[in-house]
């Protein structure tokens, strides 16, 4: 007798196999029970029939069972075309590891804080699992990306002494005698790593010292940014879009039953593979968000309303080019015939999920770079060696961020994010 997990079920059809499992709900009705249960790769529904096993088994798994208890199952695979899995075992016997008592997360509806609270424990049903699987497909498909365009992976501090978009909303701390803070983005550094590696990319956790009510804006949240030298915006924008459509289309082609678990039709995220995507620039977009009746004038940086109006305009992501220099970062590149714009660019997604991805052509001239780091407000010595960038070789280059839980929320539809290990509510709460 083999030992199995549940996922392997379809290679042991027929067989008798032992099973490590936890219990997620049962029913009874005379002569046979219903027992559904999990092992972390799968979820499934375990048979037992009162004849097949001994009246002790029987009345052990009917009173004694309660929700996530542990405890080993052996029986025979058979083929269910009723249930999705398409699997179920023939239970003949069951071994107790540990009873479960009490266990607060039920299944009826529970409000989102009390979820929120419990998340230690509401990792293990299914919609928080089909999230996890999602989220690793989605970093593996990263990995995988830019393993296969030449890119190098480079890991930038958490720890650091400045920031690439001020200080204001970072957690500050002391590194021995020195102010330090929790990092807001690697981009600074990526920047130092593609003059010397040519094409890199950083994936790691960033901070934002804000506290939030919504979806947009974490606490904490995990971030990909490439940086990629010898490149113009342009070029840089269609890296963006065939990424973006890379991870959809891994994430369609290997985790439909985790979209459905989760409420998306893998069919409706399709179109967004298909590339390129919609480009206006910013003007355009003011123009079209005042012809559609929206308050916004030229200057203005777009929040929620704005950012949805302008995806659903396209049902697709769309670029916005060109944002006013006073609503973006020191350290994007001037454009050549307007003193007022960056060249840079926004990604943002459809069915009201705003920017996944924010990037830009990178400052390459010394003297222009160090008076934006003073209009910025920002001491010219702390980023002496960002400048140094400049002195030493310059090239142009351009990068962009795209935030892991903002992608997932959109090609999962959540508006509650269940993609991280707990840790208590102050310190790393993901807010509605």
């Amino acid at each position: 007798m083999q030992t199995i997990n549940i996922i392997d079920a379809p290679k042991h059809v027929n067989e008798r196999v032992k099973i490590g499992v936890w219990l997620t709900d049962k029913r009874s009705s005379g002569k046979i029970a219903f027992l559904q249960l999990r092992d972390g790769t799968a979820f499934f529904q375990g048979v037992l029939l009162k004849n097949k096993v001994t009246p002790e088994i029987f009345e052990m798994a009917k009173h004694e069972l309660h929700q996530e208890a542990s405890f080993w199952v052996i029986g025979e695979i058979h083929e269910d075309k009723r249930s999705k899995f398409g699997y179920e075992i023939q239970i003949e016997d069951i071994e107790l590891i540990d009873k479960s008592e009490d266990y607060p997360i039920g299944n009826k509806e529970h409000g989102i804080d009390f979820l929120l609270d419990n998340r230690h424990l509401w990792l293990r049903s299914s919609k928080p699992q089909a999230m996890m699987k999602i989220r690793d497909r989605v970093i593996r498909a990263n990995y995988e990306y830019f393993g296969s365009h030449g890119f190098t992976k480079i890991d930038p501090p958490i720890l650091t002494g400045n920031a690439p978009e001020g200080t204001t909303d970072l957690f500050h701390t002391k590194y021995f005698e020195q102010d330090a803070y929790l990092s807001q983005s690697g981009q600074l550094y990526e920047e130092a790593g593609a003059l010397a590696l040519n094409k890199v990319y950083s994936f790691g956790p960033v901070f934002r010292a804000e506290k939030s009510k919504t979806r947009r804006h974490l606490i904490e949240f995990w971030m990909i940014e490439p940086e990629m030298a010898f490149m113009h915006q342009e070029e840089s924008l269609e890296v963006q879009e065939e990424y973006v459509a890379y991870l959809v289309e891994k994430v369609i082609e290997d985790c439909s039953h985790e979209l459905e678990v989760l409420g998306r039709d893998p069919e409706t995220l399709k179109p967004f593979t298909q590339t390129p995507y919609p480009r206006i620039s910013y003007d355009e977009a003011i123009d079209l968000l005042q012809e559609g009746g929206l308050d916004v004038k030229w200057g203005d940086d777009f929040g929620s309303p704005e950012e949805t109006f302008l995806a659903d305009h396209f049902s697709k992501p769309v670029f916005i080019l060109n944002y006013p220099k006073s609503i973006k970062p020191f350290y994007m590149k001037n454009h050549p015939t307007r003193d007022d714009v960056y060249i840079c660019a926004d990604l943002l997604a459809p069915e009201g999920y705003g920017e996944i991805i924010g990037g830009s052509e990178r400052e390459t001239d010394y003297d222009t770079l160090l008076q934006a780091v003073k209009d910025a407000g920002l001491d010219p010595k702390d980023y002496a060696w960002y400048l140094d960038l400049r002195k030493y070789g310059s090239v142009p280059h351009s990068g962009f961020g795209l935030g892991l839980e903002r992608f997932l929320s959109w090609i999962t539809l959540q508006d509650h994010l269940r993609t991280t290990i707990p840790f208590p509510r102050m310190l790393n709460r993901l807010y509605p």
